[in-house]
C-alpha cells in the first residue's frame, strides 16, 4: 500500500490488507442480526418466490452463509491489521465470535437441554458412536490418504523438510478436526512446524470445515431423503424428540416478563457458574498438575477452559433438567437457547471468507480430498448401520466443528438434540491428541522423500 506522509498523519490509523468498511462490532452485530431478521421473515412466506427458494436452501444455511458474503466482499470481517501512527502493525479482531461462544454458547446448551429426557437420550443407542468414531478414524486414515493421493500428481505440495515439511503444518489440522484448538496447538508444539508457515493451515482448516458445514446444512433440508437412501430407522430420534414435544406441549404458557428474566436468570447464572468452575479446575490442573501444562500431553486437553466451559454447561443444563426449572420449557426456553444458537451460526459464517477458497490451492486440495475420505467412509458405514443423517452429522462435527458446531447441527434437527452434539464433541477433546498423533505418524510415512 502507497500513502503519503501527510496522509498518514491525517489519520490515527491506516488500516492493511482489506480492512473491513466496519470495525466496530455494535455495527457488526447490528448487521448480523439484521441478516437473521431477514432470513426469518423471508423463510415465513408461505407462497411465492422466498418459499421456493428456501426449499433450495434451508433458512439454517443462509444464516451461515451470508455473513460469509458480507465478510467476502470485506463489509465486515472476523481480523484485520492497522498501522498504528508510530509505524506499528496491529492486529485487529472482532469480538463478535468471542461473546457468541463464551457467552451465549454455554447459555444456549443450558436452555436447550433443560428439558431433555435422559432416559430416551441414552436408548438412541450405540449408532451415535459409531458414527463419532467413524469420523475420527476418517480424519486419521483421511490424511495419510489425501497425501498419498495429491503425491502423484503434485509431489512438490506435500513436500518439504524439517520444519518445513508440509506433513507437520496438516498434523494441526489433525488436531483440529479431531479435537479442537487445544489439540491444534499441541500438535504445532509437538512437531514443530514453521510457523511463519502456519497462517496456510489455518486457512485451510477453516475453508474446508466450513464448506462442510454449508453442506451438512444444506442436506438437513433434505434429510427425509437421505434417510430413505440410508433406509435408516430414526424410531429412537423420533422418540426423544415426540417425549420433549409433549412435554412441553404439557407445560406451554403464554409466557411472561417474568418468565422471560427468569428464563435469562437461569441461563447466564449458569454462564457465570460454568466459566467460575472452569477456570478454576482448569488453573487447579495447571498449578497441580505438570503434565496439563505441557502441550505435548494428552492431558493437555485438561487444562483448556473452554474444554471445562461446555462440560460445566452441558452438566447445569442436565441437572436441571431433573429439577422444577424444567417447567420454563413451557414458556419458551429452548426457543430463546435457539435464538442465541442462531447467533453463533451467523457469528461463525462472518469468519468465512469466500474469496480465501482459491488462496492456496494445492493445500486447499488435499484439505478437501482429506475431508472427502472422512465423508465417504461415514457415508459407508451410515449405510452398512443404517444410521440416520442426523448420527452422521452430527458424529462428524463432534469431530471437525467440535463444541462450536456440534449443538449447531444437532439442534438444527430438533432443539431437543442439542445435548447430544455437545456429548459427542466432549469425546472429540479426549481422543484429539491420540488420534492426531497417530494421524501424523502415519502422514509422516506417507510423505515424498
Amino acid at each position: 500500500m502507497c500513502f503519503s506522509k501527510n496522509h498518514y498523519f491525517a489519520h490515527k490509523y491506516i488500516r492493511m490488507k482489506n480492512p473491513p468498511f466496519f470495525t466496530d462490532d455494535t455495527i457488526v452485530f447490528g448487521l448480523l442480526m439484521l441478516l437473521l431478521g431477514f432470513v426469518f421473515y423471508t423463510s415465513s412466506q408461505k407462497e411465492g418466490f422466498w418459499k421456493k427458494f428456501y426449499v433450495i436452501f434451508p433458512s439454517l444455511l443462509m444464516c451461515y452463509l451470508l455473513p460469509s458474503i458480507f465478510s467476502s466482499l470485506n463489509i465486515i470481517a472476523p481480523e484485520w491489521k492497522e498501522v498504528a501512527e508510530n509505524g506499528e502493525v496491529i492486529t485487529k479482531k472482532s469480538s463478535v465470535y468471542y461473546v457468541a461462544s463464551r457467552f451465549l454458547l454455554p447459555a444456549a446448551l443450558v436452555l436447550m437441554t433443560l428439558s431433555i429426557d435422559l432416559k430416551a437420550m441414552f436408548k438412541l443407542g450405540p449408532k451415535a458412536l459409531i458414527m463419532f468414531f467413524t469420523g475420527t478414524i476418517g480424519i486419521i486414515i483421511g490424511g495419510p490418504i489425501a497425501i498419498l493421493i495429491i503425491s502423484v500428481f503434485s509431489p512438490e505440495t506435500i513436500g518439504g523438510a524439517g520444519p518445513d515439511a508440509v506433513w507437520r503444518g496438516l498434523s494441526t489440522l489433525a488436531g483440529s478436526w479431531i479435537g479442537g484448538g487445544a489439540n491444534q496447538a499441541a500438535m504445532l508444539e509437538i512437531f514443530k512446524y514453521n510457523q511463519e508457515k502456519y497462517g496456510a493451515m489455518v486457512l485451510v482448516d477453516i475453508v474446508v470445515a466450513n464448506i462442510w458445514m454449508a453442506v451438512l446444512l444444506f442436506g438437513i433440508g433434505r434429510k427425509e431423503r437421505i434417510d430413505k437412501w440410508l433406509k435408516a430407522d430414526n424410531s429412537s430420534i423420533e422418540e426423544l424428540k415426540n417425549k420433549v414435544s409433549n412435554y412441553a406441549a404439557s407445560v406451554t404458557r403464554n409466557p411472561s416478563l417474568t418468565d422471560f428474566m427468569i428464563i435469562l436468570g437461569i441461563a447466564f447464572t449458569a454462564v457465570g457458574l460454568s466459566h467460575w468452575g472452569s477456570n478454576s479446575i482448569s488453573d487447579f490442573l495447571k498449578a497441580n498438575f505438570e503434565a496439563v501444562n505441557d502441550p505435548t500431553s494428552f492431558v493437555s486437553t485438561f487444562g483448556d477452559r473452554f474444554f471445562w466451559m461446555v462440560t460445566f454447561a452441558t452438566a447445569l443444563g442436565i441437572f436441571f433438567s431433573f429439577t422444577k426449572l424444567k417447567q420454563y420449557e413451557g414458556a419458551g426456553a429452548s426457543k430463546i437457547g435457539s435464538v442465541f444458537i442462531y447467533i453463533l451460526v451467523a457469528s461463525i459464517g462472518m469468519k468465512m471468507d469466500l474469496g480465501s477458497v482459491l488462496s492456496n490451492p494445492g493445500l486447499l486440495v488435499v484439505g478437501l480430498v482429506w475431508m472427502a475420505i472422512h465423508v465417504l467412509l461415514l457415508v459407508i458405514v451410515a449405510k452398512i448401520i443404517k444410521a440416520p443423517f442426523f448420527f452422521l452429522a452430527v458424529g462428524s462435527k463432534a469431530n471437525v466443528g467440535g463444541a462450536a458446531s456440534a449443538p449447531i447441527i444437532a439442534s438444527a434437527f430438533h432443539p431437543s438434540l442439542a445435548s447430544v452434539g455437545v456429548l459427542l464433541a466432549v469425546f472429540g477433546y479426549v481422543v484429539g491428541t491420540y488420534g492426531a498423533l497417530l494421524c501424523a505418524y502415519l502422514m509422516e510415512i506417507a510423505s515424498p522423500l
